[in-house]
């Protein structure tokens, strides 16, 4: 049964506006993380806003959801997790730059990956763009905030401030709780249910949280 036509003009208002926020927020914070020179001094702050920066790229070339939440509370939490990681701030005083820089990049190599698999499906709130189970999906359901994670690690081993600390101890259970929305509404698809099914664990690989 189709969805009513108010309905479907809601979703397309509220993907497009998704759409916008990506765009703003993550140019907002490519700009104001950039280095002061070039090259710059660390590699951990390129890899940080080439890690967020392909947000961008992915944000432009996205396909239009079949159907996106409206809930209210799920938008704050998706817009919430999302803003407060670009929150955090570069610092000449640095403790573990190289190691740092490496697992940045090891973060991003995993959500370039997930990326890379959902290709246009991406976006901020829960929605159904379709269904993807190849790639990174095929071993966990949210290889994205993996990666995500485990950058975030790697800028605050470079940056350790208590800042950047407070900055992720806000973030983190954003996160989680934006799993926890996408799968509400992904589950309502009986694709995406029999999926589920199959692969068991959302971060990692018999991390016992399924």
């Amino acid at each position: 049964m189709a969805p009513p036509a108010y309905s479907t003009l809601f979703f397309r208002i509220a993907d497009r506006l998704d759409q916008a926020i990506i765009i703003i927020i993550y140019t907002w914070f490519c700009v104001r993380l950039l280095p002061d020179g070039f090259p710059p001094k660390h590699a951990y702050s390129t890899m940080l806003l080439m890690s967020e920066g392909t947000v961008l790229l992915f944000a432009l070339i996205r396909r239009p959801a079949e159907k996106i939440t409206l809930n209210l509370k799920e938008w704050v939490v998706a817009l919430g997790g999302t803003t407060a990681v670009l929150l955090v701030e570069n610092s000449s005083a640095t403790f573990w730059p190289e190691i740092g820089a490496i697992l940045i990049l090891f973060g991003f190599s995993i959500h370039l990956g997930a990326k890379l698999s959902l290709r246009r499906s991406f976006g901020l709130v829960p929605a159904d763009r379709g269904i993807k189970s190849t790639g990174l999906y095929s071993i966990v359901r949210h290889p994205m905030y993996l990666g995500y994670m485990i950058s975030h690690v790697g800028f605050l081993l470079s940056v350790p401030s208590a800042w950047n600390f407070a900055v992720y101890l806000i973030a983190w259970p954003l996160f989680v709780l934006r799993m926890y929305f996408e799968e509400h509404l992904l589950l309502q698809n009986v694709e995406y249910k029999a999926y589920a099914d199959k692969v068991c664990y959302r971060v990692i690989p018999r991390e016992g949280l399924k």
